[in-house]
């Protein structure tokens, strides 16, 4: 296989597994509500006060708690295994070809430089 179909499959695949296994997670419940108006642009412009009065920089707030991280965690390890137990079933691939019309008008991915082995398309130069 030549290696521009490989990294074509590899982007689809890698579209479908995030729009599925973590985007269509409880994450959604986490992204869903009201996001606060900067003018600063930034957020440096937003607080959040807490119960006992602190008053927290939106930059420095943690908007997600250990439990709801440890959730999240386990139901995207659970749905990237059942993804890849599953691939090779007509029922389940039809299911991921749905999906992956709304992933395709995504951007296509690029190498991670933050994974090991990688390097920056830059530094080949």
């Amino acid at each position: 296989m030549k290696r521009r179909d490989e990294e074509r499959i590899a982007a689809q695949l890698a579209k479908a597994m995030a729009m599925i296994c973590e985007r269509n997670t409880m994450l959604e419940n986490i992204h869903a509500g009201r996001v606060p108006v900067t003018n600063a642009g930034d957020f440096s412009d937003v607080f959040v006060v807490d119960a006992d009065g602190n008053q927290i920089p939106w930059q420095e707030l943690s908007r997600i708690d250990d439990d709801e991280m440890r959730d999240l965690m386990r139901q995207v390890v659970n749905r990237l295994y059942t993804f890849q137990l599953r691939f090779g079933e007509p029922e389940f691939q039809a299911f991921v070809d749905r999906w992956l019309g709304v992933a395709r008008k995504w951007d296509e991915p690029v190498l991670d430089p933050g994974l090991p082995g990688i390097i920056p398309p830059d530094a080949a130069d």
